[in-house]
């Protein structure tokens, strides 16, 4: 999730753990070490765009990396306070505080490698957007009241509105579910796979994804009291063979297509607007639209050892917002099926 979100529940969680007199230190301590693990990001390469994907989220994100972690951060921080708190109690406000990142990126549709080295598998439970405010600024509210009070119980509340509000999510996520397949049912499609994913900053509109026929259909679910749906696009499914037939198989783009397509969980569309791009179909500004928020570009006149080029496409118009809202509101949903 966002560095705001991970730092705030990092320092309830640590917060939680503390008594009135180590409160304020634990505050920061657990924001601060909740927040390192996305020191990853620092692994980039200048001629391969793909390595800083391989890397996000894998090791320092790993449940069994968290001890280490957390000794790192209590060898940085310890100096700080070494005249207030034991290396021990660092320790421990560290590792409350780190801990919670991954579980929390977990709970994304971005994936995230909790049981690296072990397995590269990135799990991603879909029950919350990597952006949430619902989720951080109350969880904000119970930490500065919990820091200005000095009561480590309004923390506590803080850390349980945050585990309600991601049990939320699931509840969500399995009714969206269900009318995602109310819609497939109806249409007669007998889908390889299925899933639903978070619109951005909300709960309330979900992205539908499936595969049917070597086709992917994209459609915006909206779980409010009476769930609706905005019937999306589809995209041939993409495949390299077909798409692309100047690529070698050992030629460096071809490599780089299968890195991104473990990346993306095989949800590889061509973007509908640019034929050389590749997008990861998961993520979109409109959820029931094709065209990805980011994608690599294959260039036929590259030679075997150049790497593809990473390309975002985040620019949000006026149209998009407009667009977001109503579906928040609902207007233009249809009844389910």
């Amino acid at each position: 999730m966002d560095p705001l979100s991970q730092a705030a529940i990092g320092a309830a969680a640590a917060q939680s753990g503390s008594r009135a007199s180590t409160l304020r230190h634990a505050l920061w301590i657990g924001a601060l070490a909740g927040m390192a693990p996305d020191l990853d990001v620092l692994i980039q390469s200048n001629t391969d765009p793909l390595l800083a994907l391989e890397y996000h989220r894998q090791f320092t994100h790993s449940l069994f990396f968290v001890p280490v972690g957390a000794l790192i951060c209590a060898c940085v921080f310890y100096p700080l306070v070494r005249q207030r708190l034991t290396f021990r109690s660092v320790w421990f406000f560290a590792a409350l505080g780190y801990g919670t990142h991954g579980l929390l990126d977990a709970c994304t549709t971005y994936g995230t490698q909790l049981l690296w080295p072990l397995t590269d598998a990135r799990f991603a439970w879909h029950n919350i957007s990597v952006i949430d405010p619902l989720f951080t600024l109350p969880l904000l509210l119970f930490l500065m009241m919990s820091a200005v009070r000095r009561q480590p119980r309004l923390a506590i509340y803080g850390f349980c509105w945050a585990l309600c509000y991601l049990g939320f999510g699931l509840v969500q996520h399995q009714r969206a579910l269900s009318a995602a397949e109310s819609i497939v049912s109806h249409r007669q499609h007998e889908p390889i796979r299925l899933e639903v994913k978070p619109g951005f900053a909300n709960l309330l509109v979900w992205k539908a994804l499936y595969e049917y026929e070597d086709r992917y259909y994209v459609d915006a679910v909206r779980v409010g009291v009476n769930p609706t749906y905005f019937p999306g696009e589809s995209a041939a499914k993409f495949n390299a063979s077909h798409d692309f037939p100047f690529l070698t198989s050992t030629s460096q783009q071809a490599k780089d297509i299968e890195r991104f397509r473990w990346f993306s969980d095989d949800w590889l569309a061509l973007d509908d607007e640019d034929a050389a791009m590749i997008v990861d179909m998961r993520y979109s500004q409109i959820p029931n639209a094709i065209k990805g928020l980011w994608g690599i570009r294959v260039q036929a006149e590259k030679d075997e050892t150049e790497h593809v080029d990473w390309t975002v496409q985040r620019e949000t118009g006026a149209e998009e917002l407009n667009v977001f809202w109503a579906q928040l509101m609902g207007r233009g949903a249809v009844p389910l099926p």
